[in-house]
């Protein structure tokens, strides 16, 4: 939609049908977004832009092309309001071949995950990789990188001088996932990006779980327009109340539509027109089994909302929400061409797909065959961390036989960790792993080869009776991920995941149970989904072998580097209190014997 005075010119002759369109699509019913109303409609559209809707028989000429749409319903594209794409594990091309044809045709993302292991050069790359896809992305510069507090480790810091920079790039479309905590302590990289934003008319997207009174009063004074992450609907009651548009979130581990729609169904049907819908983090196997967004209508719906207000909260809400509305959102003259072909609008099976004026998907596979470009060096998923030993996974203590009293992370669901006091065994001066009590080892290793950090600390919860698993797509920082009951076995997934330059493996009795390769970043791969979800069911059984019973005992455990979160998390740093905004020491007593 680049507009220069020649195209503009040629834009508006096309829209007053003094130029044929390229395609009208004829006999479908026009959900307008706009209008909450539903109508007969015909729509032409020249190049990648929607020309007229209505009556369009001006607009056609010897070569249009006609598509007939059958009577079904004609949707706008969707937009994702938040999306880690690269928690996936599919690269970006891989995820539109997923997403799109069910209807998907934005997202809003900081692409985030790319830049924490190949900075600016390697953004750049997935820049240009969108621009070939059928998925539009409307990126944000991410607040700053790593988002922790104490700071971890990443290949690029993404600094308030960067923002001086990037906020000045045509693709960037506001301030992505500004973090509550990095504005109350008055963070000097966090406050220059927000300073750039004002300066720019950029705005500011923000990440404020559990926010409420006079904190969340001091967030938005922070110049924040919106939020993704709330854990009840009285938290969005009363963000929406103060002002904030609001994106309830369904991914493939926080399922919080049916708490959070009561603000809607329950409390106020007028918060509606500033809702929207976000996934923040799928995996490969639910979009293909479940859907995407299209799954998130369908739940709406459920709940309650009219199918006109859902589609509108995975559309136009959106679209007003991030200020994109005069590109994308509805079916209007001079918007791009994403139009969605509808069968019926409570089941809302996305039968066909448009976008930026192109036929690109029916039945929920993409037409044509996508190809991810070629990879530089940037993104190779090379781990520069050094060998792993046992030793590396053994917590060392003062006395050599006796008790500890450890502070276990007790998992809580995919985020939120809590305290747990657990005595342990000491022998030969280390604390041992008690896989009766559910306590097991994790580690955080550096892998960008800037200071070799090792962090080591206990968690409970993943109910591991033996073995380890390993990850290098550990967001925010992606760092290397291990966790065992076994400093063998740990050592082993660790190594493992190394040599083959990033990925997710399963070891239990020395032996590799099962490995997914992501060599794009060490943190996403360009393989077909079907292959992505097929590997990661391999992945959740060989981690359910170990003993886990968690929903995703792979997904839940690379989310402990995020400390957005309170109570406890662990970086390359070490463990870390999110409460106190600091790490900790996680034996807490020591008893000889």
């Amino acid at each position: 939609m680049e507009r220069t005075v020649e195209n503009l010119k040629e834009m508006i002759r096309a829209g007053r049908g003094k130029i044929p369109a390229h395609k009208v699509i004829r006999g479908g019913q026009l959900v307008n977004v706009m209008s909450s109303e539903i109508y007969p409609a015909d729509i032409a559209v020249y190049n990648d832009m929607i020309a007229a809707v209505g009556d369009v028989e001006d607009y056609i000429g010897p070569d249009t092309e006609i598509i007939d749409a059958k009577g079904r319903y004609l949707v706008p594209g969707m937009i994702d309001g938040h999306i880690h794409s690269e928690c996936s594990k599919l690269s970006i091309t891989s995820y539109a071949k997923a997403v799109v044809p069910r209807g998907t045709t934005s997202m809003i993302s900081g692409l985030d995950e790319y830049i924490s292991v190949s900075g600016l050069e390697g953004l750049k790359e997935i820049l240009a990789e969108v621009k070939q896809s059928p998925l539009k992305v409307f990126w944000g510069a991410p607040y700053k990188t790593p988002y922790t507090i104490p700071q971890s480790t990443v290949a690029f810091n993404f600094t308030k001088e960067v923002h001086k920079e990037v906020q000045k790039w045509p693709e960037c479309f506001g301030v992505w996932e500004t973090v509550r905590e990095f504005l109350q302590e008055e963070d000097e990289d966090t406050l220059g990006a927000i300073e750039e934003a004002f300066k720019n008319r950029l705005p500011v997207f923000g990440c404020a779980p559990m926010a409420q009174g006079n904190d969340l009063n001091g967030y938005l004074c922070g110049g924040v327009r919106l939020d993704h992450e709330s854990y009840t609907h009285e938290e969005v009651v009363e963000k929406m109340r103060k002002g904030m548009h609001m994106l309830i979130r369904e991914s493939s581990v926080t399922h919080f539509l049916e708490e959070n729609i009561k603000a809607v169904t329950e409390v106020n049907p007028a918060f509606a027109r500033r809702v929207s819908f976000c996934t923040d983090d799928v995996t490969a196997s639910d979009i293909l089994s479940k859907g995407h967004l299209d799954n998130v209508v369908r739940l709406a719906i459920k709940a309650g909302v009219e199918p006109m207000t859902a589609i509108q909260m995975a559309t136009i809400n959106s679209a007003e929400a991030y200020r994109i509305d005069h590109l994308i959102g509805s079916i209007s003259p001079g918007r791009i061409a994403d139009i969605l072909f509808v069968d019926d609008l409570h089941d809302f099976n996305v039968e066909e797909v448009m976008t930026n004026g192109k036929m690109v998907a029916k039945d929920h596979r993409l037409t044509y065959d996508l190809k991810a470009p070629e990879r530089s060096a940037v993104l190779k998923g090379v781990l520069k961390c050094a060998k792993t030993t046992p030793d590396d996974f053994r917590y060392k203590t003062t006395i050599g036989h006796g008790e500890a009293k450890v502070l276990a992370m007790d998992v809580k669901g995919p985020f939120v960790r809590k305290r747990r006091d657990v005595v342990l065994k000491v022998e030969n001066g280390i604390v041992l792993p008690d896989p009766e009590q559910d306590v097991a080892m994790v580690s955080v290793l550096e892998r960008f080869g800037r200071n070799g950090n090792k962090s080591l600390a206990f968690c409970s919860g993943w109910k591991l009776k033996k073995g380890a698993m390993a990850s290098s797509a550990a967001p925010d920082d992606n760092n290397l991920v291990v966790m065992g009951v076994s400093a063998e076995d740990m050592s082993i997934a660790a190594n493992y995941v190394i040599e083959q330059g990033g990925g997710q493996a399963v070891v239990a009795d020395g032996k590799i149970l099962e490995f997914l390769p992501l060599p794009v970043g060490g943190i996403v791969s360009d393989r077909e989904p079907e292959e992505i979800a097929a590997h990661e069911k391999k992945i959740d059984q060989a981690a359910r072998s170990l003993g886990s019973d968690l929903p995703d005992p792979m997904m839940y455990m690379f989310f402990l580097p995020i400390t957005a979160i309170p109570d406890y998390a662990i970086t390359d740093a070490g463990p870390v209190d999110y409460t106190a905004l600091t790490t900790y020491d996680p034996v807490l007593e020591v008893t000889e014997k």
